[in-house]
């Protein structure tokens, strides 16, 4: 009988718990390459990368050969811990008590812990160049490892469960990419990163929410007379006007202001002609969402659509602009500078109108007013209050101080918001 020397012993055990700390840290790199990434490799003709995705395509098989051969050198590795116990302490209870503890601390510490602590910090350096080796060995036991799947497989479907792939990447919600744009957004512009966030924020978000109300649409009154007609459309800063007859829920057009160029040269204007070159009104429901609507808005070729109620009253103006900024942020200039220029003075505080939207003043001021009620800073004040107050009034919403500069036909005109100031850090004290 060939007495193996103890030192060959121990070097074999050595050898075994590399073996068995490759399989560990190919197990843990592979599972966790990034698909999207290894995908986008694949596609810039990374070699590693395809036979990574070949392997990943069968997870079934790509784990039964490295868990075969992670325990078979794992069982090995336990029984030649337990002859070299017995030869250096004789063959006693206590050394193989001492062989199990020696074999499973150096297990868990060489083979197991270490490893995927590897593979899990560096995936796709290390399972990348160990995909050229699990493939050719995965050939090599194949017969192995498919009658070892059996099994495992045979159970699974009597639970009703279908082994999944891992080849294909899982699809992601919008609150998963969001946090993944925002995580990484070090690898694109800012500006960039904040078009995505706001792409995805936008299926949240209603027409109401971004459309002019009611109070600020800039319309004609067709019963107006010729002259009055004439002076708006000239000096008006859109380049579309809804018209209506009498009141202002009675819209029964809309007006580009380009078509009117030839009226208004006649030394009169003419209504009727004017009349005839409305375009017919669009109106879309107040709680239509922001990207369908911008989709609607496209496969209808429109720019402008009246917002109205459940009940067909007109609640706003949306535009193709309006949903747009969402995106971008604000771009047109074309508009005037309204009293309120959403900015902070040298005080610390900013006059706004009380019909500004919340929205606008949360995105242009840094605020964090509430958006899931009222729209604008009026319903806000006039639901926190369930009154109409009275000028001079101060009051302080999500940590926003506001005074009521002046209010008229019952409702609030004007308010001054002071800047929020930040809450200072407590220590514990011992």
């Amino acid at each position: 009988m060939i007495e193996i020397s103890l030192t060959a012993q121990l070097v074999a055990l050595a050898l075994l718990l590399v073996v068995s700390a490759f399989f560990s840290i190919a197990e843990t790199s592979m599972m966790a390459l990034n698909r999207y990434r290894l995908r986008a490799m694949v596609r810039l003709g990374n070699r590693a990368a395809a036979r990574a995705t070949v392997l990943l395509a069968r997870t079934d098989r790509l784990l039964g050969v490295i868990l075969v051969g992670n325990n078979l050198v794992n069982s090995a590795a336990s029984v030649l811990s337990g002859v070299i116990a017995i030869r250096l302490l004789g063959q006693s209870q206590v050394a193989l008590a001492v062989a199990t503890g020696a074999i499973t601390f150096l297990i868990v510490v060489f083979s197991e812990i270490t490893p995927k602590v590897l593979g899990a910090t560096f995936p796709e350096r290390i399972a990348l160049p160990l995909a050229y080796l699990l493939g050719p060995l995965l050939k090599a036991l194949y017969p192995v490892v498919w009658f070892v799947n059996l099994f495992p497989t045979a159970i699974l479907r009597l639970l009703g469960i279908r082994p999944g792939t891992a080849g294909e990447p899982q699809r992601l919600s919008p609150e998963e990419l969001r946090s993944l744009v925002l995580e990484q957004s070090h690898f694109i512009p800012r500006k960039h990163a904040s078009i995505l966030v706001n792409l995805f924020d936008l299926e949240r978000i209603s027409v109401e929410d971004v459309m002019t109300p009611r109070a600020q649409i800039e319309a004609i009154d067709l019963d107006a007379p010729a002259e009055d007609l004439a002076h708006q459309i000239a000096t008006s800063y859109h380049t579309r006007l809804p018209a209506y007859r009498g009141e202002l829920g009675n819209v029964v057009g809309v007006l580009h202001i380009r078509r009117a160029l030839a009226p208004l040269r006649a030394p009169e204007l003419d209504k009727a002609a004017l009349e005839a070159l409305l375009a017919e009104p669009y109106f879309v429901p107040a709680d239509t969402s922001a990207v369908a609507q911008l989709q609607y808005f496209q496969e209808n070729r429109q720019r402008l659509a009246l917002v109205v109620d459940e009940y067909g009253e007109l609640q706003g103006l949306v535009t193709l602009e309006d949903i747009i900024e969402e995106i971008i942020g604000e771009f047109t200039t074309a508009a005037p500078v309204k009293a309120s220029a959403f900015a902070w003075d040298d005080a610390g505080s900013a006059l706004v109108e009380g019909g500004s939207s919340l929205r606008e003043l949360n995105r242009k001021l840094g605020l964090a007013l509430p958006v899931g009620g009222p729209k604008t800073l009026n319903g806000l004040i006039l639901e926190h209050f369930q009154d109409i107050p009275e000028g001079g009034v101060s009051l302080k919403i999500a940590g926003v101080p506001m005074e009521i500069v002046q209010t008229q036909d019952r409702v609030v005109k004007t308010v001054r918001l002071f800047r929020p100031q930040p809450v200072p850090e407590t220590v514990a004290t011992p």
